[in-house]
């Protein structure tokens, strides 16, 4: 159990995965992250910012323009893959029973995600941890017009990766004693990325507390 958690742990750590893994595991987590259901924990907005940051200081054995068409790649067909899934599952995907890697709440936050900016979702959410992950799912249930899909999708792919890999390049290349506030920089991209879940996540807690309020005067007057 304990080597299971310490495993855990070096996959949710960026800098151990760009240390040991390399070029191949990016490409393979954003890939995961970006159109698997089960991918929604792993590290996303700030594994790219240090794949440019890494390319920028040496770190890595890879070129920014490899790293950068890799990833961008990777998101891409990862989407197709999450709209595959979403299409051959369809509803059903709504009755799937909660696990370990899988969690329904999920999909409704994308479906809700997806209602409230329609196809654009897809290029939001790409900066948005768990929606990214299952918006190409639910584009796929929902069976979004394909065509509408591959430019949403690629155009979402293409911002998310060059601000985020571009920048962390860019910054690396101007200031290379970034690399000693790295950890710094994962907690603020931690927290700008999963802001605007909170506020959701609140917004939804004030409705339902409203709701509850509502319901009991509702009941009081009766």
């Amino acid at each position: 159990m304990q080597d299971l958690w310490l495993s855990f742990q070096q996959l949710m750590d960026p800098e151990y995965l760009l240390s040991h893994g390399g070029f191949y595991i990016v490409v393979l987590i954003v890939f995961a992250e970006t159109g698997l259901f089960f991918g929604f924990f792993l590290p996303g907005d700030y594994l790219l910012f240090l794949a440019g940051l890494f390319c920028a200081l040496g770190k890595i054995d890879v070129d920014i323009i490899t790293m950068y068409f890799g990833i961008l790649g990777a998101g891409i067909l990862g989407n197709f893959a999450g709209y595959w899934f979403g299409y051959r599952t369809g509803p059903m995907l709504f009755k799937r029973k909660d696990s370990l890697l899988f969690k329904r709440k999920y999909v409704i936050m994308a479906e809700e995600f997806y209602h409230k900016y329609g196809g654009t979702a897809l290029i939001i959410g790409r900066f948005v941890p768990i929606v990214r992950t299952f918006a190409p799912i639910f584009a796929g249930v929902v069976k979004l017009n394909f065509r509408k899909f591959i430019f949403y999708n690629i155009a979402g792919a293409f911002l998310w990766v060059s601000l985020l890999t571009l920048t962390g390049y860019f910054l690396g290349v101007k200031f290379p004693a970034i690399i000693n506030y790295v950890e710094y920089i994962i907690v603020g991209l931690i927290a700008i990325a999963f802001l605007p879940i909170a506020i959701a996540l609140l917004k939804r807690w004030l409705k339902n507390r409203k709701n509850k309020q509502i319901n009991k005067t509702n009941s009081n007057s009766n």
